[in-house]
């Protein structure tokens, strides 16, 4: 009887598990799609491996193939922290957000996506067109 218990009781564990997976997947697919709008990108590029990051970099204001340094070992944390704080600045957001975003992403992250954050264009080009102006 008690293999019986302990069978149940981990698949009850196991299956709440993949539900709790599948709500946060889901979330995070709903507030990518939102900060993707926001931005004015198609929020269906979010949710499209490699092409999201493509246009997250896009959204920054930093070169496309910043891409392929996310597969180098090191290097890719450092151009994830400098496209966290990309983002949160292009956002008129602080560095401190940045910080935020990088370390607990889907709580920043939600925030920029259903906060009063409005998208103020790349922020890693803004001192290039202060200089045009």
């Amino acid at each position: 009887m008690e293999n019986q218990f302990e069978t149940s009781t981990q698949a009850t564990l196991g299956t709440g598990f993949i539900i709790a997976y599948l709500a946060i997947l889901l979330l995070g697919i709903i507030i990518g799609w939102k900060i993707f709008v926001k931005a004015g990108k198609p929020g269906w590029a979010s949710i499209i491996p490699i092409y999201n990051v493509i246009v997250l970099l896009e959204i920054v204001g930093r070169p496309t193939w910043w891409v392929i340094l996310l597969f180098v070992p090191f290097v890719n944390f450092v151009i994830l922290i400098i496209g966290c704080l990309d983002l949160a600045k292009s956002f008129g957001k602080s560095t401190a957000f940045g910080i935020g975003l990088f370390f607990l992403n889907l709580i920043f992250a939600a925030i920029l996506a259903f906060g009063d954050a409005t998208y103020q264009g790349p922020s890693a080009q803004l001192p290039n067109k202060l200089a045009n102006n």
